[in-house]
């Protein structure tokens, strides 16, 4: 297939007008590899590389953590249509029996045309700071388990690409140090300070979970975990903007604070895609109007919102539209280690390609 004539996005975040080849599910680099010469017009329009979303729990009415492998099907399908192309499926804090349960699930999943490609699983809970908590609940919240971890990994298939963890809770320390070399540890859902964050990331941790969210607040006597990270050059962001977790003005300050690093994420719930009303997250009720998800206590809950959403949303808050595509396909592929496959427009990665105008409307999904 050639899809012709467009603005293809560049590795250096530039834009180039030319023709992109595309044989058998991957990206070739010249006209004489193809076997299929079927052209797709996209004069005008921006290629972009298919989107990569590293934290979501839902969509449509499902969610990773039902442990319904046909529910995990749909979203994957709604997601692909949203030109969502590589995805991580995340579970939430509940039961260590439920999370065995979903992850040996995930272990028979197997693709089809037309969904999202599962780069690998996204473990947001249970390590996770009870006094941060969010919308997860309290009672499944476990100590760092290094054991239950490679149980759940091994269960998968050993799909599990970035688990979230407290620093300042007891055992994390061990955790980041045993671990450091098989899954990316994202700092996440704690009130560490700022001493204990940069200690985490001098030990292994390279990532943090919706900065922002579920931690200390930048503080200028009191940095914590986001200053930390922002000193940290190896560690990537994650950021939800939605309009709601995050104002516009720190959604700015983020990309000053960590150029070249954001990863925007969606942490969609099942109601993404879905009338307004009340879902089920974690075994929490959550009432959804609008945009703005949120428990019975008023605390903000996942966001209703796709990536592609959230990266127009970016662009729309003034963040330049190369940074914000950027933020959306490669920085969140370097940061799980798929970007030899993933996240951009190269020869010999998958054929995961986003044909959109030039103000980022979705025009079709190859």
């Amino acid at each position: 297939m050639i899809v012709k004539g467009g603005y293809v996005y560049q590795e250096d975040k530039t834009f180039a007008e030319k023709d992109l080849y595309l044989e058998n599910g991957v990206i070739v680099g010249s006209p004489e590899e193809l076997t299929d010469r079927t052209e797709v017009d996209a004069a005008g329009l921006l290629v972009l590389p298919g989107l990569v979303d590293i934290h979501s729990h839902g969509a449509v009415g499902h969610d990773f953590s039902d442990g319904d492998m046909e529910g995990l099907g749909k979203i994957l399908a709604y997601e692909h249509s949203c030109g969502v192309t590589s995805y991580c499926p995340t579970s939430m804090t509940i039961g260590k029996d439920e999370l065995r349960r979903i992850f040996k699930a995930m272990g028979d999943f197997r693709e089809e045309p037309g969904m999202a490609h599962v780069a690998g699983i996204n473990m947001e809970g249970p390590f996770l700071d009870v006094e941060k908590k969010g919308a997860h609940l309290a009672e499944h919240i476990l100590a760092p388990d290094v054991s239950f971890f490679r149980e759940c990994n091994a269960a998968s298939g050993n799909r599990i690409r970035l688990v979230t963890l407290a620093p300042n809770v007891e055992g994390a320390f061990a955790f980041i140090q045993e671990l450091r070399d098989e899954v990316v540890i994202s700092l996440g859902h704690t009130g560490a300070d700022y001493e204990t964050a940069k200690a985490a990331l001098q030990a292994g941790a390279n990532h943090v979970t919706h900065l922002c969210n579920a931690m200390m607040p930048l503080e200028h006597r009191k940095p914590g975990l986001i200053g930390a990270a922002a000193e940290d050059e190896d560690c990537y962001p994650e950021l939800i903007c939605d309009g709601i977790h995050v104002h516009e003005s720190m959604v700015r300050a983020v990309f000053k604070l960590f150029p070249g690093r954001v990863v925007l994420i969606s942490d969609s719930m099942r109601a993404t895609g879905m009338a307004d009303g009340t879902y089920d997250l974690g075994g929490q009720q959550v009432t959804v109007n609008g945009k703005l998800a949120t428990l019975a206590d008023g605390t903000i809950a996942g966001s209703a919102t796709n990536l592609y959403d959230c990266m127009r949303t970016a662009v729309s808050f003034g963040i330049p539209k190369a940074e914000a595509i950027a933020a959306a396909t490669m920085n969140p592929a370097k940061s799980i280690g798929i970007y030899d496959e993933a996240g951009s427009l190269t020869p010999g990665k998958r054929a995961d390609v986003v044909l959109a105008d030039p103000d980022l409307k979705l025009v079709r999904v190859l």
